[in-house]
């Protein structure tokens, strides 16, 4: 066998390293001649692994960047592959053939880094040029920036505003067409400032904060109910005591007092009311000192820190030189990368800020049973980066070594001075661009291996990936092709030719995410401890699923629904489900969802309609009881009896995976024969996977027999039964006697464990249900719910099987659940003005028994179809999968 010459199948990142990256895929016994001789690999090492390329002793360090990223366990050879536990343990969960070792020969442990005073040494400012250049943006009054973009924003202050705001932006879209110097009307909804007391309080409050006055922004409609956690008034009170500038843009606050379409009418008035003022905003010449970039990766891979974070350095520093700001985050991604973040930094309060910050998030992370060890992604850990050390030390090459950091922010917290700055933030890419924005960033760039696609809904992202293979499969979603370095180009070539997109996309040039009308936003998620004296519950492990006897009332009500025989037994209308593995592939999901809606109300027999779960889990999450959660909820989902057709959707780089979840669903006895797959990286990006997905939906109902009609009674009823707020005495003795009927009966209800309406159901105090664990057996099933946010709580309810669920409440509309219908009851006279999404409206002076026949007559014409309940007419509807106790992001 003739031996490779290294240059062709490996890169060293730093003459010096004894560690290799293999640039293609090599096999077991495949020869490499090296400057120092010939080796022969031991095992296959695949595109982006390591192998050892010097002589490595038991307990020294194997070296990337002149940086250690292990401890050898035991004398390594030249030749040998490097692995640590981890990998060995992820590449057996693929589906990929090679030989492996049997055994690491590196573990993931390291000296910890120390710096002093004594030892510190300040670097110098980086040099600006005497030629400041410009670019042409949207000169905003009172200190607010340059923006490189001008977007009406309609803001959710809290996750119960959510799905307003979406539907909001789905009625005014398409005025936006008419606006030439708008760029969009945009809606951020997110998760947070719903529950009681959240820990993460002052950092939702500063990242709304910041999106209220961002250059971008030409106006912007702040919305809630007024009872939240985080509400206007905070927000209000939050933009006045720390002097943001927020009366130097449109705004409006509004708060919902009527029923949901008319407050939808009222709000979109109010925006429609700033069209001329905003579209009369136009671009004009702006110095470059108004650019302020984030700096950003995800889906990295082990050349991340060759070609593309070095690269988008070289365009960094290159807008510092003209006065302008960059921002790097990701703290847990800059652990084990200190000796190289702290070589260059303005003084030594900077670099000891740095330390406290990283130690602080350390810290957080132990309070809930974790550490930064668990942020690579399956993603990562294909693609080269087998712990945080590797990833982090390639992370922090978004740093050019020339550029001096100057400055430690807060999450969320503004930029005010130029330079290079680190802000605090999770690994999470979402959650973290989410930060920068507020900070100020009114362009982004995104660095990415596996070729994630990701776009803000309101400031542009250049998205830039590390190999030209991956780059050629997906040319229609990435912007910049740094693997050119990789082929020869020179970095200064590339860097002067980024750094020339970079002013033409601030000027205007519309990004290929733009293109696509593809964006997601998720602020950094609540933490559930915040102290490492609370106690952390144990897992919310499966229970032995047995229902809980009941007796029947005295008075039965009449039920019968239609439905669909199907082999699940006797269904409303059949779901077409794509199921999306993590945050990353849900928006693509959605515009899937929606395509083949469309199509499938124009077919001549439409048989199903599709629906899926958006949610912002699978992916920059902490390991262990969170993904042992969200594998159950999705796995209830994939076997619901709803659900006649699914496909699993990943990303691609994700921890949660197609392998991943074939897996999980295995374990779950979930068959997986019927399920389809498919891969918004792999299968070469959004318009590819799009056109796939069409295609399996298309030949599966091809293949479909039509369903036969059939009436169910309450033997077939599966129930959900909830409340949420205070509600009365009344109320929960309703619900209470609905579950009652339907457990009695033959079917199946679930109630919160906990809750007033279990607590009148039944003595028995522990559930019989984790969260999200399918319920198989008639009768009665209490379910844990860890949290008390309520589209947490509706979405474990909906993977337990349920048909529908039955609710009350004494607050804002709740949200319906994607396509499981939530029928929200009102028996009171006193709640019923603020219900204003109530399906029911219940007369409290009739008897109990009059009212349970009314409530089961509507659930039969909802089921029938007769009828559709009020949140999925409006859209209101959301869905999101707890994290539990020891959730934390990373």
């Amino acid at each position: 066998m003739s031996a490779f010459p290294f240059q062709a199948v490996a890169r060293l990142p730093l003459p010096g390293d004894n560690a290799a990256i293999a640039t293609q895929r090599l096999e077991k016994g495949a020869r490499v001649q090296t400057a120092s001789g010939l080796l022969t690999l031991d095992a296959t090492v695949l595109e982006g692994h390591r192998f050892a390329v010097a002589g490595i002793a038991q307990g020294q360090a194997p070296l990337s960047w002149n940086l250690p990223f292990g401890t050898a366990v035991r004398d390594i050879a030249p030749g040998e592959y490097l692995c640590n536990a981890d990998i060995l343990q992820a590449l057996r969960g693929r589906s990929i053939p090679m030989d492996l070792p049997a055994r690491p020969n590196f573990k993931s442990e390291i000296p910890p880094f120390q710096l002093t005073a004594a030892d510190f040494e300040p670097g110098p400012p980086t040099a600006r040029t005497d030629r400041p250049g410009a670019f042409r943006g949207y000169a905003r009054a009172g200190g607010r920036g340059t923006g490189t973009r001008n977007y009406i924003v309609l803001l959710g202050t809290s996750s119960l505003t959510g799905g307003f705001v979406r539907a909001l932006e789905a009625r005014l879209q398409a005025d936006a067409q008419a606006l030439p110097n708008v760029d969009g009307i945009v809606a951020v909804a997110h998760t947070e400032g719903a529950v009681p007391d959240p820990h993460n309080r002052e950092l939702v409050l500063r990242t709304l904060a910041g999106y209220v006055v961002h250059p971008n922004v030409g106006g912007i409609l702040a919305v809630d109910y007024g009872s939240e956690a985080v509400n206007n008034a905070r927000l209000q009170a939050y933009l006045r005591a720390h002097g943001y500038p927020w009366r130097h843009v449109i705004h409006a606050f509004y708060s919902i007092d009527a029923a949901f379409e008319q407050a939808l009418a009222r709000a979109a008035d109010t925006v429609r009311a700033w069209y001329g003022d905003v579209n009369d905003a136009q671009r004009a010449e702006r110095p470059l000192a108004d650019l302020k970039l984030a700096l950003q990766c995800g889906g990295s891979d082990a050349f991340s820190g060759i070609s593309g974070n070095p690269l988008a350095a070289w365009a960094a520093k290159e807008v510092i030189r003209h006065g302008g700001a960059a921002n790097l985050a990701e703290t847990d991604e800059l652990i084990g990368a200190e000796p190289y973040v702290l070589q260059n930094v303005k003084d030594w309060a900077t670099a000891r800020r740095f330390l406290e910050v990283a130690a602080r998030f350390k810290a957080r992370a132990a309070w809930h049973g974790h550490t930064a060890e668990g942020n690579p992604s399956g993603g990562n850990k294909l693609r080269g980066l087998y712990n945080i050390f590797l990833k982090s030390i390639g992370a922090a090459m978004k740093r050019h070594p020339d550029v001096r950091l100057d400055h430690v922010l807060e999450y969320g917290a503004r930029m005010t001075a130029p330079g290079y700055c680190f802000m605090d933030s999770p690994g999470n890419d979402l959650e973290s661009i989410a930060g920068q924005v507020a900070s100020g960033c009114n362009l982004i760039f995104f660095v990415t291996g596996n070729g994630s696609i990701t776009n803000f809904p309101f400031a542009p992202t250049v998205k830039i990936v590390t190999t030209t293979e991956r780059y050629e499969l997906l040319r229609q979603d990435m912007d910049v092709n740094a693997g050119q370095y990789l082929d020869g180009a020179p970095m200064d070539v590339l860097g002067r030719a980024l750094f020339e997109r970079t002013v033409q996309v601030a000027s205007g040039q519309r990004t290929l995410g733009e293109q696509a009308g593809h964006a997601q936003i998720q602020l950094w998620r609540n933490w559930p401890l915040n102290s490492d004296r609370e106690t952390l519950r144990a897992p919310l492990a499966p229970l032995p699923a047995k229902a809980l006897a009941v007796k029947a009332p005295p008075d039965v009500p009449a039920f019968r629904y239609a439905g669909e025989a199907r082999p699940q037994g006797v269904i409303p209308r059949a779901i077409g489900l794509i199921v999306p593995t993590s945050l990353c592939s849900g928006q693509i999901a959605a515009l899937a969802v929606r395509r083949l809606n469309k199509n499938q109300a124009s077919a001549v027999k439409p048989d199903l309609c599709f629906a899926t779960l958006v949610h912002t889990e699978g992916c920059g999450v902490s390991s262990g009881s969170s993904e042992e959660l969200y594998a159950r909820t999705l796995a209830g989902y994939v076997q619901h009896a709803h659900v006649q057709h699914c496909l699993l959707l990943e990303h691609g780089c994700e921890k949660t995976h197609n392998d991943f979840m074939r897996h999980a669903l295995q374990e779950a006895d979930v068959g997986i024969d019927d399920l389809g797959w498919a891969s918004v990286q792999l299968d070469g990006g959004i318009a590819a996977v799009l056109d796939k997905i069409d295609d399996w939906f298309g030949q599966r109902l091809a293949a479909a027999a039509t369903p036969r009609p059939q009436q169910a009674g309450l033997g077939e009823l599966r129930l959900g039964v909830a409340s949420h707020g205070a509600v009365t005495a009344a109320e929960t003795a309703l619900m209470a006697r609905c579950a009652r009927v339907a457990a009695s009966q033959g079917g199946q209800a679930v109630a919160l464990a906990g809750s007033a309406i279990a607590q009148a159901l039944t003595r028995a105090e522990r559930p019989t249900l984790a969260y999200a664990q399918k319920a198989r057996q008639p009768g009665l099933h209490l379910m844990e719910c860890p949290t008390q946010h309520w589209v947490e709580a509706l979405s474990g309810l909906g993977a337990t099987g349920v048909d529908l669920v039955v609710a009350c409440g004494d607050g804002p509309p709740l949200q319906g659940h994607p396509f499981i219908p939530l029928l929200q009851v009102s028996l009171s006279a006193e709640t019923r003005p603020t219900a204003q999404a109530c399906d029911l409206a219940l007369d409290p002076a009739a008897a109990e028994d009059v009212n349970a026949q009314r409530l089961y007559d509507r659930i039969g014409a909802v089921l029938s179809g007769r009828v559709q309940t009020r949140s999925m007419q409006a859209g209101n509807v959301d869905f999101q999968i707890t994290r539990g106790p020891a959730g934390i992001s990373l």
